[in-house]
């Protein structure tokens, strides 16, 4: 295999005509003169000489000549570690693929891989034999190149182990004898079974050339179990490669596919196995319905749960009479309160035991609870002991029927002396017994240690060897409280003291529930087959796994699934992982049962060329060499450009915007200059800085007063009329700002709102000329004496009144008069019929026009000016003052939200009024224009 080649090498002789480009390249249109006017010069020199191109710079044409040849270089293709067609050509091309659910992770690769060995076989005018090991059926006939990638092309990962001897055995057949010229084994590196024999198998094909082609294996993770604990969720993960240390996220998912809970699981260095865990309540874990390998989207990184996962079905009866009357003497009313939160609790319906337990032990029960039953019939106790072998729990109570039966009863766990130990009595203490700490071997490991639960009475154990081995709690004497044993594929637990509190507290402890919890968690889920052969009939397939570890409807391939091989078989053509039940209920099936480990695929040395996956060590510099001349094209435009004067010009023209702007300031400082000579006296004092920063935007403007509370209303007010218009309207003005009549520059707000405060300082003469000339210049002051008062003719006025009065005695005003119903101010953007504030009673006062009594049935205003002065007692500002949180700072006279809201709308009319004049009184021509149309 060559370091280095070119895919087309014939394209290459294209180099030969780098010459002929340079010496194309060497014109180039000439570079624009700039000439300075005037334009005899240009006309001067028009006639002087014939124009003809300069030559482009040589940096400029060798840059073009390398962009040529990167594009020939480019179709040339040139390849690092190219791929070589050695294939064999004395048999057909045999490709043995496993589809099998490790290789999801590189599947991309592995098509790959075959296409190009399809390729090489096309070349080489030989027949393709395609076998997929993790198919159900295997057609293995040779076939010409264009079949076998339609083959291909179909080919799919499986949820499933690979089966190749079924793979290797059509192989075979097909073959009829004949040898293959190359066989091409790409596998997924893991080994089927306890003996792989399928390298052997090939060999035995007597190819001329036998390669073994494989990934790194990696990424081959499955999860084998996973058990319900006290505490967590653990879960038994197996891998291929026991390479450096490693650490995997796992991932609770519920029925929904939706996360609810998170563990690790770490591998240690060296290791193919390990245990992660993942914490969660019992109450979330009884919602897991899968767990995920996350980053391993495959049937491996998937393990399904079931039904039995979560909530187990309990069947419990009791020998004694229950007293309806007196639930808390009956020993199920406490087993009952203990468990319901977390099981399925079935009772008999009938006291007959022979009739009873039968009964439920037809419900498929998990764990069959009796308190206080001594001997059971014989018939009936053959049945239990059946169900207890098939997997099922049972759960014993002592009690006086129990203390008296026989020592030889199967059902209990350990050997019982007869009678019971009391307090006060032949086998008695002194005082009733504590429970010592839970031992490590025990489910109630962890729990804290009991306080305050006492035993006075309890039936014993005989001594044997294995009796520490068998006790989960005891009492501090060293008796056991609660054992167990083993009985077939289930389990007998007993516990030493009555389900009711006769004999002990316990049941009133929180660790009575507990104890039972965690005892009952460890039974079998999905219940326990009772024996009568139902199991033989199957589950139907509900859900399978499809090969990305996700969930589909079962296809009609797969078959019913006995009950028993759940978790014992691993998943085949058959039985692929899933679900398998119905709706109601449902057994898990997934890919490998408990303890099983996957290991490599045994090669002995030297058997076969090891190769990797396509895609590996190959690589291209076609895709490189096109974007270097992309780059260098981009790059000889930008310099033609450069040269051509386009940047010179855009240069050029950021001096013109410049002098622009400063031809603005320029007018705008003149138009200061003409001011009259005490405003520029005034100019002159510090704060002229503040000037231009006013100048981008509209400022609402208002007069400071000196007294705290009324400034600082009116700043709000304007802050909240701001927002309003903001929001409201495309007018963006900036922070309110306070003015000091007698100092500041007035010309730069269209508008002053003043609040008339009587107890505030006069305003000086000086002051007063200055908002007279401001009004004669075209700025309005806005008067608010927020007194609600109607009349300004002196009878009936408030101070404020009077002060404005003073004030205005020094103006130079215009007649008033109420806005007249068809003014501009009622429709400049809003439609109104009055002018409201915090109060409502007062009319906004304008410029009256003269002429409207000349001509009532004016549909217009008269002129197109803004009236200098208003004047109202409604109070704007406190009815627009908002806090920082946008809420009212004073309400209205009388409450009214929709006042304020009219109060807004006549602060927004007031300033789309002062921006824009009287240019919406026009409108009412509109219908008389439109007939003039003809519309």
């Amino acid at each position: 295999m060559s370091a280095f080649a070119f895919a087309f090498p014939a394209v290459l002789t294209a180099l030969v005509l780098l010459p002929v480009i340079w010496w194309l390249l060497r014109l180039t249109p000439p570079k624009p003169l700039t000439e300075v006017f005037p334009p005899f010069a240009i006309l001067a020199s028009i006639m002087k000489r014939e124009e003809t191109p300069a030559q482009s710079p040589w940096w400029l044409t060798l840059l073009r000549m390398l962009m040529a040849a990167a594009i020939i270089f480019a179709i040339a293709d040139p390849v690092f570690n190219p791929r070589t067609n050695t294939l064999a050509s004395s048999g057909p091309l045999a490709l043995v693929i496993d589809n099998s659910w490790a290789s999801a992770t590189d599947w991309p690769q592995r098509i790959d891989t075959a296409s190009t060995l399809i390729d090489d076989a096309e070349s080489r005018d030989v027949p393709i034999s395609l076998v997929l090991t993790a198919d159900r059926q295997h057609d293995a006939v040779p076939v010409d190149a264009a079949t076998a990638r339609n083959r291909l092309a179909a080919a799919e990962v499986r949820p499933l182990p690979a089966d190749r001897a079924s793979a290797v055995a059509s192989l075979r057949t097909a073959l009829d004898g004949t040898a293959p010229g190359t066989l091409a084994f790409i596998s997924d590196g893991m080994a089927g079974g306890e003996t792989d024999e399928t390298v052997s198998a090939l060999q035995a094909l007597s190819p001329a050339d036998f390669r073994l082609i494989a990934g790194d294996g990696a990424p081959a993770v499955a999860i084998t179990a996973a058990s319900n604990g006290a505490d967590a969720l653990s879960v038994t993960l197996t891998r291929l490669d026991g390479g450096p240390a490693r650490s995997l996220p796992l991932t609770a998912h519920d029925s929904r596919g939706r996360p609810i809970a998170t563990g690790t699981a770490d591998f240690a260095t060296g290791s193919t196995t390990t245990t992660g865990t993942i914490t969660a309540p019992f109450e979330l874990r009884n919602d897991f319905a899968r767990i995920t390998i996350d980053g391993l989207a495959n049937a491996g990184g998937t393990y399904l749960l079931d039904d039995g996962f979560r909530r187990r079905r309990v069947a419990f009866l009791s020998g004694e009479v229950v007293d309806a009357s007196q639930p808390l003497l009956s020993p199920l009313h406490y087993i009952n309160r203990a468990l319901a939160p977390y099981a399925d609790l079935i009772e008999p319906s009938v006291a007959d035991l022979s009739v009873a337990i039968p009964e439920l032990l037809e419900q498929n029960p998990s764990v069959l609870i009796m308190a206080d039953i001594g001997r059971l019939p014989e018939d009936v106790q053959a049945e239990v002991q059946r169900w207890i072998e098939a997997g099922g729990m049972l759960i014993r109570f002592a009690g006086p029927r129990l203390a008296a039966a026989p020592a030889d009863d199967p059902l209990v766990p350990v050997m019982l002396r007869k009678g019971e130990r009391a307090l006060g009595g032949a086998l008695s203490w002194s005082e009733p017994q504590p429970l010592s700490a839970y031992p490590a071997n025990s489910p109630f490991a962890g729990m804290r240690a009991p306080e305050g639960i006492l035993v006075k009475r309890q039936v014993l154990a005989e001594p044997t060897p294995d009796l520490a081995e068998r006790t989960w709690a005891s009492l501090a004497d060293g008796t056991p409280l609660v054992t167990t044993g083993p009985l077939g594929s289930g389990r007998l637990v007993l516990f030493h003291v009555s389900a009711e509190t006769g004999w002990s507290n316990l049941p009133l402890s929180g660790d009575f529930v507990e104890m039972l919890r965690r005892t009952v968690q460890l039974s079998r889920g999905g219940g326990v087959s009772n024996g009568n052969g139902a199991e033989t009939q199957g589950l139907p397939p509900y859900r399978l796994m499809t090969a990305n570890g996700t969930l589909a409807a079962a296809t009609g391939e797969a078959k019913p699934l006995a009950a028993g091989n759940a978790t014992r078989a691993i998943a085949s053509f058959d039985n692929p992982p899933g679900l398998y039940g119905t709706e109601d209920g449902y057994v898990a099936h997934n890919l490998f049962p408990p303890g099983h480990e996957i290991r490599p695929l045994a090669v002995a040395e030297g058997a076969a060329v090891r190769e990797p996956l396509a895609g590996k060590e190959t690589w291209s510099l076609k895709p490189h060499l096109f974007t270097l001349a992309a780059l260098l094209l981009l790059a000889d435009c930008a310099i033609v450009l450069f040269m051509g004067g386009a940047f010179a010009a855009a240069a050029r023209s950021m001096p013109k915007r410049g002098a622009t702007a400063a031809l603005l300031l320029a007018l705008m400082a003149g138009a200061l200059a003409a001011l009259p000579s005490e405003s520029r006296a005034d100019d002159a004092k510090p704060g002229d800085e503040n000037i231009l920063s006013r100048l981008d935007t509209t400022h609402l403007a208002y007069v400071v007063t000196g007294e705290g509370e009324v400034d600082r209303i009116s700043e709000r007010g304007l802050a909240g009329l701001t927002e309003f218009l903001t929001y409201r309207t495309t007018l963006e003005p900036g922070e309110p700002v306070g003015i000091d009549i007698s100092r500041d520059e007035l010309s730069l707000y269209p508008i002053i709102y003043w609040p008339v405060s009587a107890s505030a300082e006069m305003p000086s003469s000086a002051a007063i000329s200055r908002i007279d000339a401001y009004m004669r210049n075209g700025g309005t002051v806005l008067f608010d004496t927020r007194d609600q008062f109607v009349s300004l003719d002196g009878s009936s006025t408030s101070p404020n009144t009077e002060r404005l009065q003073a004030i205005l005695a020094s103006l130079d005003i215009p007649p008033l008069e109420p806005v007249p119903t068809d003014h501009v101010l009622t429709k400049a953007f809003y439609l109104l019929a009055n002018f409201p504030g915090r109060y409502a009673g007062s009319p906004l006062w304008i410029e009256a026009e003269l002429d409207r009594a000349e001509d009532p049935s004016r549909p217009a205003r008269a002129g197109d000016g803004v009236s200098p002065i208003m004047i109202t007692g409604n109070d704007f500002a406190g009815a627009w003052a908002v806090d920082a949180n946008g809420m009212a700072l004073l309400p209205t006279v009388p409450p009214d939200e929709v006042q304020r809201d009219h109060a807004f709308r006549a602060g927004v009319n007031i300033m789309m009024y002062m921006l824009t004049g009287n240019y919406k009184a026009d409108q009412v021509h509109v219908p008389a224009l439109l007939e003039r149309l003809g519309q």
